[in-house]
This record gives structure tokens, sequence and C-alpha cells, in this order.
């Protein structure tokens, strides 16, 4: 059976049961996730054709630390970068190195601060120079899912409203939903319960309570579902080796709906493509 209680009384450890945050909560994740999206906007200007992953790494890492802020993947379970870089096929978790990206990539870029013992957690596509039309098309698919799924976040809901919202649509767009990741709650925990899954039935997984706070984070390809996870233990790659893409943002659940924490500052959720 699923309990809920008040944040500010849990212990600081996944229990299994779900926090409801207060006033004081969402302000600590508003100030978190919005040096988060700073961040990701200022990387829409760095990432192009013969930068390296290591170097969006080092700029993670330094802008955090301007700011007094730590990357909450940095030495996370022995993860030893500052940032997670997916490179087309990578689904998630890509590890940063020296290559340098090519023209016609896609990139996804993760990035979690830690702000005063608070995690701000958001993922962005970007398009590296000049892409294909496939590949601008899984973006704008993979962004829509995400709003969708976000516009099903209410009180009284179910967490499965979510992923069926995002599951009926990307699979009308002929492309498919990653099972093997899913969204999580947040807040002094990196990663807390619930689990959002981006597929379902609306009347599947537990009830939304205002004071909720998790990520959603789809994660879809354009060939089939499966991945695969690499011998270094992070990097998850599609198993038919299509194009993938993933949009992140971390939410609120509010008294009518929800806040979107990780809002661009500088409206660059989306870098390159042309929405609505």
């Amino acid at each position: 059976m699923v309990t809920y209680l008040d944040a500010q009384s849990a212990p600081l450890k996944n229990t299994g049961q779900i926090r409801l945050h207060g006033p004081e909560g969402f302000e600590a994740m508003r100030k978190a996730c919005q040096l988060t999206a700073r961040c990701l906007d200022e990387l829409a200007s760095i990432v192009a054709p013969g930068v390296t992953t290591n170097t969006i790494d080092r700029f993670v890492f330094e802008f955090g630390a301007d700011q007094g802020a730590l990357p909450a993947t940095l030495n996370y379970r022995g993860y030893t970068k500052s940032s997670c870089t997916s490179i087309n096929h990578v689904v998630c978790h890509g590890i940063p190195d020296d290559k340098p990206l090519r023209e016609g990539d896609i990139v996804n870029i993760d990035v979690t601060y830690i702000v005063d013992g608070w995690h701000g957690d958001s993922s962005r596509m970007y398009p590296v120079g000049e892409i294909k039309r496939a590949a601008e098309r899984l973006m704008e698919v993979t962004h829509e899912s995400l709003m969708r799924g976000i516009a099903a976040v209410r009180p009284g809901a179910r967490t499965g409203a979510i992923g069926a919202a995002i599951q009926t649509y990307a699979e009308a767009e002929r492309c498919s939903v990653v099972r093997d990741f899913c969204g999580h709650g947040v807040g002094q925990l990196f990663h807390d319960a619930p689990n959002i899954l981006h597929y379902g039935t609306p009347n599947e997984g537990v009830e939304m309570r205002e004071g909720m706070i998790f990520t959603i984070e789809p994660m879809i390809n354009l060939g089939r579902p499966h991945v695969k996870v690499l011998a270094d233990g992070w990097t998850a790659v599609t198993r038919d080796r299509s194009l993938t893409a993933q949009y992140e943002h971390t939410v609120g659940v509010t008294n009518k709906g929800c806040e979107v924490f990780t809002l661009s500052p500088a409206g660059l959720f989306a870098p390159g493509l042309k929405l609505g």
C-alpha cells in the first residue's frame, strides 16, 4: 500500500513512501531547478561540430561551482562526470569523453545541480549544426510527448495518466517509448519514490497529490523500444541502433495542476526546433 508523508518529517533516504512538500520545498526546488535551466541555456551556444562532450562536462562543473552548486552525478555510484551526454542512438547515461561532436548529431545533455541540499534535474536535446529531418521530427515528437505528459499532472489523477498521454501520442507518430528507464521523485534525494512510467493506462500508478515533486523524462525511439547497457555499466543504447531522443522537466503537483520548475529562462528548452 502506498503511503504519503510530510517531507519535512521524512528521513533522508528512499523508503518507498511519497513525500509531500510544502511552500518551503517548492521554493528550494525553484532555486535548484532554475540554476540547472540556466546552465542548459548557456549550452545552446556551446554545442557545435568539433566540440567534445568533455568540454561540455567541464562547463557544467565550472558553471555550478561559480554558483556554489555541485553536480549530483559526480561520484554518484562511481560515475565520474558532471553530466550525461547521450548522442544519436544513446538512450541515456552517455559518458562525456574527448570524441568531438559531428555535424548532424543530436545530443541529450542531462544536468542535475545540488543547491542547498536540493536537486534540480533536467535534460534537453541539442542539434549539432544542420540535422536531418528525421532527427528533427523525432525531437519534436519527444518534446510534445513530454508536454502532453505534463498536461496530465493534477491532484486526484494517477501517475499512469502521464504515461498514457506520452505513449498514446508517441506511438501514433510511429515512434516507440523506452520502458527500461523512468521518471522519479526528486527533492532532497536525487532519486525517490514514486517511479513515473512513460507508458501505461490512466488508472495505473499512484494517486497524484498536492506537494509531490518528480521528473518526467520520456525517451522516444524512431525504431523499436528495446535498449541494452554497454560494458561500462552506464551507457544505454537502442538495440537496433535507431535514433533516440529525450527531454526532461522537474514538476511539482499543485492544487490545480503542476508547476514546472525547470522552465528555460531564455526560452531555449527546445533549441533549434520550431514548435507550435
